[in-house]
């Protein structure tokens, strides 16, 4: 793009832009150029906002603001962020900006009333990383309200909670740039939002949908429970609906939005027929097809017509799929039942209420406290971070409170409609976010006991427990290493590299391509590190990249450098793909030597996924060695066994010499037993507890004391099925690694089995 280029259409845009535009930005002109009812508009770039922090000389005036701020003094925090914007508010806007903008404004229309939004961006970051930190300004008219309100979407950039989350994941303030998208306004009779699957429960024959009187920042700000409809995906038919009763809407009145009272007529009224429900859904439908993944969508209704305005990935896919099978695994909740929600994020925790009547009481929650309040709002999200459990008054399945709930694993009932009066500021009360429950506890508060690294409230125990068999942990964000290796775990693993590299955002082969290869090095290295850190002398197993074609994609510039598969699963993966193409790999193996030679981390240690045959574990064994990484006491070399292949030609594998091989049960199960546990028409055969699965561990786990080699199960059975661990165990398995949510339950199950056996063998 030009350089002095500060404006682009919606069609001159697609979803690899952005760098340029933003995530919200790029969407809205992937989905434009797709075909999709998306109102037109255009971007003001995030090269705009730079160039009016570089005419303007803002940057060293807002690092001297923001100089030793303490992020968690909430009035700190407050005032440096009143300056900063106050800096950017004041400050000239710059007249090659604003040309641009005018024009593009009078093309839109004749003076047409817009909404003003917000698309943050970040080199080499993805925007998903920022989303609801900044702000959105609808009904916006005139082109000079247009340049101020641009003006203040760029100041929202330094809004107290977008402060603070940059400082808590560490991110320079001035690697993060700002899009505004500039958007024609639908004046929405109903509005809303659509998932394409249940995001609570994850079941992907449903599409759920929640609508609203009037324009839709109602429902997601919570400020009204919303009307809730669920779709079955195959048949696109109407499976259920609830109607809730709506006393207000917002619409536009004047030179701005108001809340008035919904009509008489229409207040205990359905928002969506049937056919309405049905029309949602088929958008919803295609809308996933086109981005191969679950999409969490804004829609609007105006004068009969649909429009999408803004859609994004649902992320909280597999934290919601382990906080389901955790709590089918628990016992029945014994308390009274004392209110009842909308279930909006699963788990069962019990916990200390602290009733929160705004945001500016957020530094009252402690860590283990249950946040109660009427809704919330982006500005609560360090109390929501700090908190256990989260019950609302007001909101539905996609409004804030249970959006970001689900994104921290943080169990959460919303639309009760009385929490705040019910429940008691002090007491100890058990949430079911699952069920949407609140039961009433017999526990003191002074009997809770809140363990940091875990999104649950725990009961005081007695000693750590010590096995025989080792716990490790899988892991892949280096922010959450620090707190889970106070537990009580043996190490990592299964340190998955995939979700660091989807946090730098771009495809490895576009930053080779583009002479940045170190950039990917050195963030991932930084990543690795931190968690290799955190573990101290314990083992962290780095599994190196196993993204498929189809994931590999979404990364920006993926599609130039991805083949199209139809099964990626079994398709250009693993070790084949370090074989074909080794670059990617070799930055990889350059990132491991940079933890441990030079930040000198001598824990960790590689595995190697997905090896279809011996001689390509041989292969990959050659590229390691010629990086400079040789077997020895400190670095071992670990090999995947999630392939049938795997299982039956394991002494030919380890005679290439590995130290030791842990299971992936997920892909082992899928192709034991051919079916797809992703696939709902056929994953109900899923079962890692079949005996024929059940058959392998056992002969690898032999195989592998036979040839005096460590064997480890680190897929999701033993997480989900403390009976598998037990079978695990009494086959002697040298260890278990499992998703953070369990290891203690883990370890007490492992504990009473060695017992057992002990006590069998005296």
């Amino acid at each position: 793009m030009p350089t002095n280029k500060f404006v682009l259409w919606f069609h001159e845009i697609d979803k690899d832009d952005v760098a340029t535009v933003g995530g919200k930005g790029a969407n809205l002109g992937e989905m434009t150029k797709s075909g999709f009812p998306v109102p037109n508009g255009f971007v003001v770039t995030s090269a705009a906002y730079v160039h009016m922090i570089d005419v303007n000389n803002l940057q060293d005036k807002i690092k001297a603001v923001l100089k030793g701020l303490n992020v968690e003094d909430a009035d700190a925090l407050n005032r440096a962020s009143k300056q900063v914007q106050k800096l950017i508010v004041n400050s000239p806007f710059p007249k090659d900006i604003e040309e641009q903008v005018y024009k593009a404004y009078d093309k839109l229309g004749d003076n047409p009333w817009v909404a003003v939004r917000s698309s943050a961006t970040a080199e080499d970051l993805p925007e998903a990383s920022f989303a609801g930190q900044q702000e959105t300004y609808l009904n916006v008219r005139g082109d000079a309200s247009v340049i101020v309100h641009v003006r203040k979407a760029w100041a929202s950039l330094f809004e107290p909670r977008a402060i603070y989350y940059r400082v808590q994941q560490g991110f320079d303030h001035f690697k993060v740039a700002l899009a505004v998208p500039v958007q024609k306004m639908v004046q929405s009779d109903v509005s809303g939002i659509m998932f394409s699957i249940n995001p609570v429960t994850n079941d992907k024959t449903r599409i759920v949908i929640e609508a609203v009187w009037g324009l839709g920042e109602n429902i997601v700000q919570g400020a009204v429970t919303p009307d809730h409809y669920e779709v079955d995906k195959t048949e696109l038919k109407l499976l259920e609906h609830k109607m809730v009763h709506q006393d207000i809407e917002m619409v536009r009145s004047g030179e701005g939005n108001i809340q008035r009272k919904v009509p008489v007529s229409r207040q205990d009224k359905r928002k969506l027929t049937d056919a309405q429900a049905e029309e949602v859904a088929e958008l919803g439908k295609k809308l996933q097809k086109h981005y191969f993944f679950p999409q969490d969508s804004e829609w609007a209704i105006e004068n009969g017509k649909l429009y999408v305005v803004q859609t994004r990935p649902i992320t909280t896919v597999n934290a919601t799929t382990t906080k389901n099978n955790e709590v089918k695994a628990q016992k029945p909740i014994s308390g009274k039942l004392i209110l009842t929600g909308q279930p909006a994020s699963p788990g069962v925790v019990t916990g200390i209420v602290n009733i929160l009547k705004s945001a500016k009481e957020i530094n009252k929650i402690k860590r283990g406290d249950i946040l109660v309040t009427d809704m919330t709002t982006p500005d609560f999200v360090p109390a929501m971070k700090r908190a256990v459990a989260i019950v609302t008054n007001k909101g539905g399945q996609t409004s804030h409170a249970a959006i970001v709930s689900r994104e921290l694993g943080v169990p959460c009932v919303v639309g009760t409609k009385t929490a705040t009066t019910i429940l008691k500021q002090g007491r100890v009360i058990t949430v079911d976010g699952a069920a949407g429950k609140v039961y009433e506890s017999l526990l003191k508060a002074s009997s809770i006991n809140f363990n940091p690294a875990s999104p649950a409230v725990h009961i005081q125990e007695g000693p750590i427990l010590k096995t025989a068999t080792k716990v490790y942990v899988n892991l892949g964000e280096p922010e959450l290493a620090e707190e889970i290796a106070k537990r009580n775990v043996d190490g990592v693993g299964l340190l998955r590299a995939e979700f660091m590299m989807a946090g730098i955002g771009i495809h490895p082969k576009k930053l080779i391509h583009e002479k940045k290869s170190k950039i990917f090095v050195d963030k991932l290295a930084d990543g690795i590190g931190k968690i290799c850190a955190a573990f101290g002398e314990r083992p962290v197993v780095y599994r190196a990249s196993d993204f498929k074609t189809n994931e590999y994609s979404h990364l920006r510039g993926g599609e130039q450098y991805e083949p199209s598969e139809p099964n990626p699963m079994l398709g250009y993966r693993g070790a084949y793909r370090y074989i074909h193409d080794a670059d990617v790999f070799d930055l990889e193996l350059e990132a491991i030597k940079q933890v441990r030679n030079k930040m000198g981390y001598k824990n960790l240690h590689l595995m190697i996924p997905f090896v279809r045959n011996v001689n390509e574990l041989k292969e990959v064994k050659k590229i390691v060695i010629a990086s400079g990484l040789s077997r020895t006491a400190t670095f071992k070399l670990w090999m995947m066994v999630e392939i049938p292949v795997n299982v039956i030609l394991l002494d030919d594998f380890i005679d290439v010499g590995i130290d030791g091989i842990s299971v992936g049960t997920n892909d082992l199960t899928m192709l034991m037993l051919g079916t797809d546990r992703d696939n709902e028409t056929v994953a109900a055969d899923y079962d890692e507890r079949n005996p024929a699965v059940l058959w392998a561990l056992e002969h690898i786990i032999k195989t592998a004391h036979k040839r005096g080699i460590t064997v480890s199960v680190c897929g999701q059975a033993p997480s989900s099925h403390p009976d598998v661990a037990e079978f695990l165990c009494k086959n002697g398995v040298t260890s278990v690694s499992v998703t953070p949510d369990v290891i203690e339950k883990t370890r007490q199950v492992l504990y009473d089995t060695e017992k057992k056996l002990v006590n069998r063998h005296k």
